[in-house]
Order: structure tokens, then C-alpha cells, then sequence
């Protein structure tokens, strides 16, 4: 990894979190716990700018996402719902209607890039997972939670659906009962039976304890060769999405195509050796211009 990867972003470049970059590991902490770390515009802004800049420069081996205070999040911040005008100008329905849709879609596109990363994202959840909280953590690889954790999908309680990723993606990772009635309840999941139906994997006592198991596991995964992991991702993510029968035939393109052997003849090496396996990076992903 150069050593512009393996600097650490200043934390003052974002309003909302703290970003750091250190032996592929990239922490994106949410940062504003005074405000109980809801989602206001800069959120939306910038969580996606960071992952795909991430991602597409391959700055890191693997994603942690945190939080600070006594709140992972308490969800959508009021100041993201607009005012039904455009510029101060009242539009007639059916076009208020499109901006509506347009911006939903455009939310969704924030959390869609966890989803969309070559690598792994972990989330470390403490306290309250409200609303939006769902959503985010819906499109994350793998969740953890200390014990006084929980889940709830805010928006049945104030009157509206939820729409930028807990109903796409919440029934592939809980039982369908489940998933209806925490979202026509709006009640709280909390973290031990978020464990014991699969949507958390591991509960800790505390935050300190919780980071510290989260940021061992990131290190496991960063010592494995990328370009293995990638398409561990792309396969679970492709065979959540489509049959048995696709997603096989999915996997012997994807070997036809990225298996060469280069990593697996060093990981055994290494172990003969009894060292650490050294794997290149991911490339980075070039603008399509560039390669014309």
C-alpha cells in the first residue's frame, strides 16, 4: 500500500465522522454524538464520498464503521426533508412528486455503496440503531453490537414507510415474521435477539470491548488476499439476488476470469515458511477514460 494509502484522513475534513486509515484498515466513525449522530445532509453527502474513495483508490483492506456517544444513530435528521418547493417555488404535483422519488433514490444510493465496495464493511453498534440506523446497517457485510444495543424501524412510529434499504435488504438477514412485525410495530429489537436471529453476529459488554473484537476481525480479514475476498463478497452479494443455478455459473466466470493462482501459491508458501502471507492490493479503479 503507498504511503498516501496509509495516512490517515484529518478528522476535521468531515462534519459528521472521523476518518482513519491504518494497516488497511479504514475506521469511519460517526462523530457527532451530541446530536445523537442523526443523518443531516452532510451525512448523506459525505458517507458515500469517503466509501467509493476508498474503495475505487484501494485505500484499505476492510471497512469498520463506528460511532461515539451513547447512540450508534437516532436516524434521519429533520433538516434532510425539504419544504415542497423548488427554490422557493411552489411546483405542481405531478413534478413534486419526481423530486420526491428522485431524492429517496438518491438516499438509497449512499447505503447502496457499502453494498457496492470490493471490501468488506463491519459496523459496530452501541445504543440506539433508530430509522435510518436500519438501513445502514442493513447494507454493511457483517454487524456486531454491545449488549445494551438495539434496532428499530423508526418510521412505522412517525408515520411513514421505510425507503432507502431496510425492506430490500432486512428479510435477507432476519426471519420474514420478524421483519413484519418489528416494521408494523416500530418496536425495539435489542441486541441479544438481534443475535439470536443472525442480524448480529457477536454481542460485547461494552463499547471498548466491542471495538477492540471488531478491529481484531477487520485485521484477520486484511491479512487475507484481497482479490479472494472481493469475490467472496461479489458471490454472496450475486447469490442473495438471483438462483442456485445463476449463482454457480456466476462463480465459474468469475474464476474463468480472476483465478491465476499467484495468491494461493504465496499463502502456502508463507505457511511453509511459517510467515505472514504478503498479497497485493486491490487495483484501483480507473475513471473509464483513462484506459482509452
Amino acid at each position: 500500500m503507498s504511503q498516501a494509502a496509509a495516512a490517515s484522513t484529518p478528522q476535521s475534513a468531515y462534519e459528521c465522522f472521523e476518518v482513519e486509515i491504518k494497516d488497511k484498515i479504514a475506521h469511519i466513525k460517526l462523530s457527532r454524538p451530541d446530536a445523537l449522530n442523526t443523518m443531516n445532509k452532510a451525512f448523506w453527502r459525505d458517507l458515500p464520498a469517503i466509501v467509493q474513495d476508498i474503495d475505487a483508490n484501494a485505500k484499505a483492506r476492510v471497512i469498520v464503521i463506528s460511532s461515539t456517544g451513547k447512540h450508534f444513530t437516532a436516524g434521519m435528521d429533520l433538516s434532510v426533508f425539504g419544504d415542497g418547493t423548488h427554490g422557493g417555488r411552489k411546483m405542481e404535483a405531478a413534478r413534486k412528486n419526481t423530486t420526491i422519488m428522485m431524492a429517496a433514490q438518491a438516499l438509497q444510493k449512499t447505503f447502496s455503496c457499502l453494498d457496492e465496495a470490493r471490501i468488506p464493511v463491519l459496523m459496530a453498534v452501541q445504543g440506539g440503531c433508530i430509522g435510518g440506523g436500519v438501513d445502514f446497517a442493513s447494507a454493511c457485510d457483517i454487524r456486531y453490537a454491545t449488549k445494551d444495543a438495539f434496532f428499530c424501524v423508526q418510521e412505522i412510529n412517525i408515520g411513514m414507510t421505510a425507503d432507502v434499504g431496510t425492506f430490500p435488504r432486512l428479510p435477507h438477514l432476519l426471519p420474514q415474521g420478524l421483519v413484519r412485525e418489528l416494521s408494523y410495530t416500530g418496536r425495539r429489537m435489542a441486541a441479544d435477539e438481534a443475535a439470536a436471529n443472525g442480524f448480529v453476529t457477536r454481542v460485547f459488554d461494552t463499547h471498548e470491548e466491542m471495538l477492540a473484537g471488531v478491529m481484531e476481525i477487520a485485521r484477520e480479514i486484511a491479512s487475507k488476499t484481497p482479490l479472494a475476498v472481493w469475490g467472496s463478497k461479489e458471490m454472496l452479494n450475486y447469490s442473495r439476488d438471483h438462483s442456485i443455478a445463476d449463482g454457480l455459473k456466476h462463480i465459474a466466470v468469475w474464476q474463468a476470469g480472476m483465478y491465476q493462482g499467484t495468491d494461493m501459491a504465496e499463502a502456502f508458501k508463507a505457511k511453509m515458511e511459517k510467515r505472514e502471507p504478503e498479497f497485493d492490493d486491490l487495483p484501483p479503479i480507473k475513471n473509464p477514460m483513462d484506459v482509452v
